[in-house]
C-alpha cells in the first residue's frame, strides 16, 4: 500500500507532462496552418511573427490558433530596435544573456510602438536584420 502512495505523485506527474506536450503539439499545428499564407514565419513559446511583403503580423500562440493579432506595413516603421532587459542594442553585436528580448518596432508615434517577444537573442537579431533589408 505504501509503495503504492509512493508512486501516485509520478504517475500524476507523468500525466501532467503529457497533457503539456499535448497542448503545445496543438500550438505547433495551429501555427503551422496559421504561417502558410506568409512569404516567412516564427514561432516560439512567447509569440508568433508573419512577414508577407511589407505587412508584418504579430500575435500570441494558442492551441486554437494565434490570437491578440496585429498587422502593420514595415512602410510605416521609422525604426527597428533590438531591447535586451529594456535597453536597445547593436542588432550587429548583440549580448551573450538577457532575460527579456523584444524586437520593437518604432512609429513615428512613439506611443504606438509594437514590441515582439522572442526566446533568444540571436533569432530576434536575425530577425531585426532581415525586416531592415526588407524596408529599403
Amino acid at each position: 500500500m505504501e509503495r503504492g502512495l509512493l508512486w501516485l505523485p509520478l504517475l500524476v506527474a507523468f500525466f501532467w507532462l503529457a497533457w503539456q506536450g499535448s497542448k503545445e503539439y496543438q500550438k505547433i499545428e495551429a501555427y503551422r496552418t496559421w504561417a502558410q499564407q506568409f512569404e516567412k514565419a516564427k514561432y516560439d513559446i512567447y509569440s508568433v511573427l508573419g512577414q508577407k511583403g511589407s505587412q508584418i503580423t504579430c500575435g500570441k500562440p494558442t492551441p486554437k490558433g494565434p490570437v491578440k493579432l496585429e498587422t502593420f506595413s514595415l512602410l510605416d516603421v521609422q525604426q527597428i530596435r533590438l531591447l535586451v532587459d529594456d535597453k536597445s542594442v547593436d542588432l550587429g553585436n548583440p549580448p551573450q544573456k538577457g532575460r527579456t528580448i523584444e524586437l520593437e518596432f518604432v512609429f513615428p508615434d512613439p506611443s504606438q510602438s509594437v514590441r515582439v517577444p522572442f526566446t533568444e537573442i540571436p533569432l530576434a537579431a536575425e530577425w531585426g536584420k532581415y525586416l531592415q533589408t526588407v524596408t529599403t
